[in-house]
């Protein structure tokens, strides 16, 4: 059985006569291990599936399955729960509190987790794994924006998620900062995490095992 299954998925914001098709009867299954990149023009749908994905948008029509759950039966805590549990979230914008440090930042969702005693330690590790630790006690405005990148890699990696979602990671930054990104999203995924990663960047989507091309909605073959 697969890690990730989206059966029949489709969104649909509005009403009709003036009704928006972002998904069109989407079905993508994802296994444990690997490293998905979603591209496509802008408007094709990729965000609008990664928020499905990543239990933040239920689909107007469909069932999402991860590890055997159907998402949307899930009462509003109950997918709060599942996503601070099993998900990790990279932004492109990223979404770093300005006032707290690196580390304090990469402690956010460790917070509410009373299971977790040894917050600082935890979160230090975390640094550790995006080559930043030498720098925890910086804010964000004292960080490079790729610096600022591995933060927010950092926090999604905190809690060790099996899945990780990362919307456009690479973005905002140049070629070869997006580049060290990507990197590091390949190590997680070496260690055993699932990525899903939407990015409109040719050169991003290289850095996954296999590509998924989404047009007016729906699943392609190629990226014409």
């Amino acid at each position: 059985m697969s890690l990730i299954s989206a059966k029949h998925v489709s969104r649909v914001f509005g009403a009709s006569p003036g009704a928006v098709v972002a998904l069109n009867d989407v079905s993508l299954d994802i296994e444990q291990g690997e490293f998905i990149a979603i591209m496509g023009p802008s408007g094709s749908g990729k965000t609008t599936l990664l928020s499905i994905l990543g239990a933040m948008s239920a689909p107007t029509h469909g069932e999402v399955v991860i590890d055997g759950i159907s998402l949307y039966s899930l009462s509003i805590e109950e997918l709060a729960d599942f996503r601070a549990q099993r998900l990790g979230f990279v932004f492109q914008q990223l979404h770093l509190i300005s006032y707290l440090t690196a580390i304090e930042n990469v402690m956010l969702p460790l917070v509410i987790s009373p299971e977790h005693h040894s917050l600082w330690n935890i979160a230090s590790s975390a640094l550790q794994q995006v080559g930043l630790e030498h720098k925890a006690q910086y804010l964000p405005g004292q960080l490079s924006s790729g610096e600022q990148a591995r933060v927010a890699i950092a926090r999604a990696l905190v809690k060790e998620p099996p899945i990780i979602l990362a919307d456009e990671p690479t973005g905002n930054l140049d070629s070869r900062t997006g580049q060290d990104v990507v990197r590091l999203l390949q190590a997680a995924n070496e260690r055993g995490h699932t990525i899903i990663m939407v990015t409109h960047n040719k050169d991003a989507a290289r850095g996954a095992r296999r590509l998924v091309y989404l047009r007016d909605g729906e699943i392609t073959t190629g990226d014409g």
